[in-house]
């Protein structure tokens, strides 16, 4: 029965993905074809038990080492039934689908003495928390080659209250694993899937190209620290729709590395399309950086709304991190209720260690911000630039952040030269107001 189930749900996905988007909703989900396995397992089928005590990580392994070296042709889908399955962390394999059924969870153990650990990323040169390695994603993948985690929205579920509590108390050794990662990863599909309570931030992309991202919902508590919802970090041509995501961090955070080892690293990350997006967080919705070193470029979000936020839109860089900000197109998002509408700032986020170079200035240019709509937002907005490298190439128009009557909602600007058409409240005099035209070029 399940094996019918799930051919009936991959095929109803494959038509949802490829023909229920008309001209007047437009996706970019088609850049990873969703290859239809003909060759399907279940987890029970190596002995899995879903009873929520049983630790299943022989069964996942055992059932992933299958896949990897019988190498079925079209490769083979992992299928998990309806339970909830303990398990400690795993790799994946390439052409694997893995899909679970509806009220199928996968649950991480809280064992945290035993989780193994990796090298840090070469862009980081050391763990993002602590120096040294790291302890390796709930579900991982390295070097992979078209991967699809998908199903009738199941959930992964990281139960990371004993890593939160482990940074609030300061007892941490390594950097904290994210629920899911893939590393120099290509042709992956993440949909139709509950992601909750990651130990660190939920799914992280690093070094990987095509990859799509929708239909998810992400989760965490509001204080859960650092939860970011979706980060692509030096990677390029990502597609990340239809989601909602409510964490205690940035919902979408572009990265591309982190001062000197981001910059000798040089992989930027480009080619990034994020839509219809819907969520709430006490940090950014919109976020790039601040981890900026190894360049971050041609940048589209769209169809965005908000609720409850820290910032709206927020694109952030500091001192040391060298790289640049350009081809940012921001689009019709709608905030309700935020401490700041944009923001976009050269003095945020950490150094990993004191070998940065003061002098690695970033680039910041052509960022054009188009309709975008607030009530309740405190503060509208800042754009604070570097003295020796100064923002360039803004361009505001037809935004409109209304604050409270006792809220101050005025624009802070320094070191930025740009353009405004339509902004309310008048926004600061280093960008210009434009004529009766909209006169901000597109730098796509």
């Amino acid at each position: 029965m399940w094996r019918l189930s799930v051919s009936i749900f991959l095929f109803s996905c494959l038509a949802v993905s490829s023909s229920s988007y008309g001209d007047s909703e437009a996706t970019c989900s088609g850049i990873v074809p969703l290859r239809y396995r003909y060759d399907k397992i279940s987890i029970t089928d190596y002995g899995g038990v879903g009873d929520g005590r049983t630790v299943n990580t022989k069964a996942f392994r055992a059932a992933i080492y299958r896949i990897q070296h019988l190498k079925r042709r079209g490769g083979t889908l992992l299928y998990i039934p309806p339970g909830v399955y303990l398990t400690e962390s795993f790799n994946l394999t390439s052409h694997m689908t893995f899909y679970l059924a509806k009220g199928a969870v996968i649950r991480a153990v809280q064992d945290t003495w035993n989780w193994p650990l990796i090298d840090p990323l070469p862009s980081y040169g050391r763990g993002r928390e602590l120096p040294g390695g790291r302890y390796m994603s709930f579900i991982h993948g390295d070097g992979l080659r078209d991967v699809v985690i998908t199903g009738q929205n199941g959930t992964i579920d990281g139960q990371g209250e004993v890593w939160w509590n482990m940074w609030r108390s300061r007892t941490l050794k390594y950097t904290r694993p994210n629920l899911i990662e893939f590393k120099d990863s290509k042709e992956i599909i993440i949909s139709n899937v509950i992601f909750q309570n990651s130990p660190f931030w939920n799914i992280h992309p690093v070094y990987c190209s095509n990859v799509v991202i929708h239909h998810v919902t992400i989760l965490a508590p509001q204080d859960s620290p650092n939860t970011d919802g979706i980060d692509p970090d030096s990677s390029y041509n990502v597609c990340i729709e239809d989601s909602y995501i409510s964490t205690g961090d940035d919902l979408v955070a572009i990265k591309s590395g982190w001062d000197e080892y981001g910059i000798a690293y040089g992989r930027p990350s480009s080619n990034i399309t994020i839509r219809r997006i819907t969520g709430s967080s006490p940090f950014a919705g919109i976020a790039i950086g601040s981890e900026t070193s190894g360049g971050i470029k041609n940048i589209v979000a769209e169809h965005i709304t908000l609720s409850n936020m820290g910032v709206g839109v927020n694109i952030k860089t500091n001192i040391g991190r060298g790289g640049y900000i350009k081809n940012i197109k921001i689009s019709d998002v709608y905030i309700d209720t935020a401490k700041y509408g944009i923001k976009i700032a050269g003095d945020t986020g950490d150094h990993p260690d004191e070998n940065y170079n003061p002098n690695a200035l970033p680039i910041v240019k052509g960022i054009h911000i188009k309709n975008v709509w607030g009530v309740n937002v405190r503060n509208a907005g800042s754009i604070q630039g570097l003295k020796g490298s100064p923002f360039t190439g803004i361009c505001l128009s037809e935004i409109n952040l209304h604050g409270s009557l006792n809220s101050y909602k005025t624009w802070k600007c320094s070191d930025v030269i740009g353009t405004s058409l339509k902004v309310s409240p008048w926004p600061c005099s280093e960008l210009r107001t434009t004529g009766g035209s909209y006169s901000c070029s597109s730098t796509f």
